[in-house]
């Protein structure tokens, strides 16, 4: 599965930029995936359980692809690897990134992992999964991740 790079960046671009759609993924990726490649690499997560392809209610010709519990549970594993890649390499685009999940902790990855789920997962099994949130103005753990990151490219 994380044989090579392209699949790492493809989770990356779900999980913390949540590019669901094939276009999307195509077109924002910093690293300029083939559409080739891209295609091959949604197919095998598909195949290996990390995500499920289905159809956009918003628009009929086009698929979206969600996380499965599988997929979100690498979560963790991702922010390591963010995590380590800072300490090799302080000057990556990551360092924001990796920034808002070491202050975060626990209970960021907690609240994250319980947002990725809302948001992937069908409602049904999200509802077992998830404790009942109430609605806040305050900032999803989501929203903290993807500013960060956003920050850090824009500074390229």
């Amino acid at each position: 599965m994380f044989g090579d790079q392209w699949s790492l960046l493809v989770i990356r671009d779900i999980i913390f930029m949540n590019r669901r759609h094939f276009r999307e993924l195509l077109t924002k990726s910093v690293e300029g995936i083939a559409s080739n490649i891209l295609a091959d690499r949604l197919q095998r997560l598909v195949q290996q359980g990390i995500l499920v392809k289905s159809q956009d209610a918003s628009h009929k010709q086009k698929a979206i692809y969600s996380l499965t519990e599988r997929g979100i549970e690498l979560l963790p594993l991702l922010m390591e690897m963010v995590a380590w890649g800072h300490k090799c390499r302080p000057a990556s685009r990551l360092r924001g990134l990796a920034q808002v999940l070491d202050e975060g902790g626990p209970k960021l990855r907690a609240e994250f992992m319980s947002e990725l789920r809302e948001t992937h997962l069908p409602k049904s099994v999200a509802k077992k999964k998830v404790r009942s949130r109430t609605k806040s103005t305050r900032i999803s753990a989501m929203q903290k991740l993807q500013a960060a990151y956003q920050t850090e490219l824009a500074r390229r």
